[in-house]
This record gives C-alpha cells, structure tokens and sequence, in this order.
C-alpha cells in the first residue's frame, strides 16, 4: 500500500555526489511504501538529458532505467488532481501568493491520492492547504 510520494530531490539523492545517509536510510526502508508524481519523472528525465552525454549522464540514465522506474510507481496528473490544484491555485493568487505550477502539480497528486509528501524542501509546500509533509533530510 502506497504512503509516500517522493519529490525530485528525494529520488536523486541517491546519486548526489554527497548523498544524506540519513535519507538514504529512510528511502531503503520505505522504498515499498513510495510513488513519484508524473512531474518529478520529468523532472529527473529533463534533468538528465540537460547533462548531455558523458560518464554522469550514463550514470544517471542507468539509476533511472535501473533503479527509479522499476522500484516506484508514476502517479498521473489527473482530472481530480488538476481540480484541487486549481482551486488551491485561486485560493493562494486571492491572498496574493503564488507557487510554481509544478509544486502545485506534486501537491495535488500528493492529496488526491491520501499519500504523504516527501521532500528535502518542506518550505515550498507548506502554503498548500490539507497536504502531510516529511522531510527525510533531517
């Protein structure tokens, strides 16, 4: 049964040139338990075909052919996510706060789905209103 889903810098600290063992250690133990959104695929796909060729583009293709795809689910950005993003979205432009489209995007699969978000960075979540946030990172 799915708990977590994981934001981008989560799923690439494994390969980070310092990973935090701390974290390492939290996404061993719960790797059962995790999802990635459509949005951090991209991320991590866009991230690597910026590195354009050479030894840490093959490493990192191969961790995500290898590792990331056939250990975690991809969670859509579906209908039902797209309707909580959108109202959040108001809610948050009304009180004169914007967030990147993306977040929201994580946000809302993260809701729609009853799953906990996991990120390095809690601080660009925490405006989403009724969203469980974890920082493995600490």
């Amino acid at each position: 049964m799915l708990r977590f889903l994981l934001d981008t810098n989560i799923v690439s600290n494994p390969i980070a040139k310092k990973p935090n063992h701390k974290l390492l250690a939290r996404l061993t133990a719960n790797s059962l338990y995790c999802a990635i959104p459509a949005p951090v695929w991209h991320e991590l796909i866009f991230g690597c075909q910026l590195l354009a060729g050479g030894k840490r583009c093959t490493a990192v293709e191969q961790y995500l052919k290898n590792v990331v795809k056939p250990s975690f689910p991809v969670l859509p950005y579906d209908e039902s996510a797209t309707h909580w993003h959108a109202i959040e979205r108001a809610r948050l432009e009304q009180a004169g706060k914007t967030v990147p489209f993306v977040d929201g995007q994580i946000a809302a699969i993260a809701k729609r789905n009853d799953l906990t978000l996991v990120t390095a960075n809690p601080r660009r979540f925490a405006l989403f209103q009724g969203l469980n946030i974890l920082n493995w990172s600490t």
